[in-house]
């Protein structure tokens, strides 16, 4: 799960990671009391899990509160659309109203866990405020990565290395200190994927400001941390990503996708976006039924690929295994009694009584193609898409 920034930034603030003050409004009214309790100048901020807020309009500085008033007025309710909400947009819904701050330098500074090394890696760069990705390719000597010892969680050692890595004299050991192992803190007590913050700013004061603040969870930790359910009540999630969790499915909305896939199992559901975008595709979502899936998931399953306006074919793979083939076939004839589809629909399915599941698909008088193996399944799905 991703927070939003002010929830990220009440993390920081438990922490003793410095941040901006501020407070949250969700309507104009909470915006202007918001406003009133602070000190202009002051930056307001679309509370949205996106990207390039700034460069769409949805990050604005006022020099006076009628200015706050106006930005946050203009701000909330308007349909954010940046690279990584695609072309559907974020509406919305929150603004964070914080005191600016002036700014001599800006840092980067990200905790994230590294599948390779399969602990957590610490990312600092010289360069703030920009995309990391960014940074890497144009200017790779101002990033320092390294990994963490899970065991021994963040040294001093460590802290000293960033330090004379970012520092110009302009701000102390400690301080360095305090922000590493603030951010490490809330890597470890948050179960997080990653904890990011873009910028990290040096004030004329000589302090660390947490300018931004991104954390995202693992779900899977999610029975020891209650607190998640209010976290989660209130954020832009798509309706879809919600039914799915409901119903036991792993399911992911993708920008500017057009093949929505069903998959039994999250390796064979890479593999098939992956042979789709190698026939010059998109998958329009990541959709994996489990091992396991009843006819109650499967038809909620194609309930939310038809409830998807960018889905303009969808292909259906599944390899039977512990459910085996012929089951799955029925599944799939039960679901589709109840939903209407109005794509067009193939299906490859594999693994233990394959034939006879493929029998009951052909048998059924179901109006849909079936393939062979994945590179025909994806072939015929893209070209059914007109894609």
């Amino acid at each position: 799960m991703q927070l939003h920034e002010y929830q990220a930034k009440r993390l920081f603030d438990v922490a003793g990671i410095k941040v901006q003050t501020g407070l949250l409004a969700r309507t104009a009214k909470e915006a202007a009391r918001a406003i009133a309790k602070l000190t202009p100048p002051l930056v307001v901020k679309a509370q949205v899990h996106a990207g390039g807020r700034g460069k769409a309009g949805a990050i604005k500085f006022a020099q006076t509160a009628e200015e706050a008033q106006r930005a946050a007025e203009d701000i909330l309710g308007m349909t954010l659309r940046t690279k990584q909400t695609g072309q559907a947009g974020l509406v919305v819904k929150s603004v964070l109203i914080v005191e600016a701050s002036d700014i001599d330098s800006e840092l980067y500074l990200s905790i994230v866990t590294d599948r390779a090394s399969r602990g957590p890696m610490l990312i600092a760069s010289r360069a703030g405020g920009v995309d990391i990705e960014e940074t890497a390719e144009r200017d790779p000597d101002a990033i320092l990565k390294f990994e963490i010892d899970p065991v021994r969680g963040l040294t001093d050692h460590a802290c000293r290395r960033v330090h004379f890595f970012w520092s110009n004299g302009t701000f102390g050991m400690k301080d360095t200190a305090a922000l590493l192992k603030g951010v490490y803190d809330v890597y470890m007590r948050s179960d997080a994927t990653m904890v990011e913050i873009n910028p990290v700013v040096v004030t004329p004061e000589h302090e660390l400001l947490a300018l931004d603040a991104k954390v995202a969870t693992d779900d899977n930790a999610r029975f020891r941390h209650p607190e998640w359910e209010a976290w989660a009540k209130g954020h832009d999630r798509d309706a879809r990503e919600v039914e799915a969790e409901q119903h036991g499915l792993n399911y992911i909305k993708l920008p500017d996708g057009t093949i929505g896939c069903m998959v039994n199992g999250a390796g064979l559901a890479m593999a098939t976006m992956d042979v789709i975008k190698n026939h010059g595709a998109a998958p329009a979502n990541f959709l994996d039924v489990g091992g396991g899936a009843d006819v109650e998931a499967v038809t909620a399953a194609f309930r939310i690929l038809a409830a998807d306006s960018d889905v303009k074919a969808i292909l259906v793979n599944i390899f039977g295994g512990i459910m085996k083939c012929d089951i799955i076939a029925e599944g799939i004839l039960a679901a589709l009694g109840s939903v209407k589809l109005t794509v067009p629909l193939v299906v490859r399915l594999e693994g233990t009584n394959v034939e006879q599941g493929r029998r009951i698909i052909a048998e059924s008088g179901l109006d849909c193609e079936t393939a062979v193996d994945l590179s025909d399944a994806a072939e015929k799905a893209v070209a059914a898409a007109g894609a």
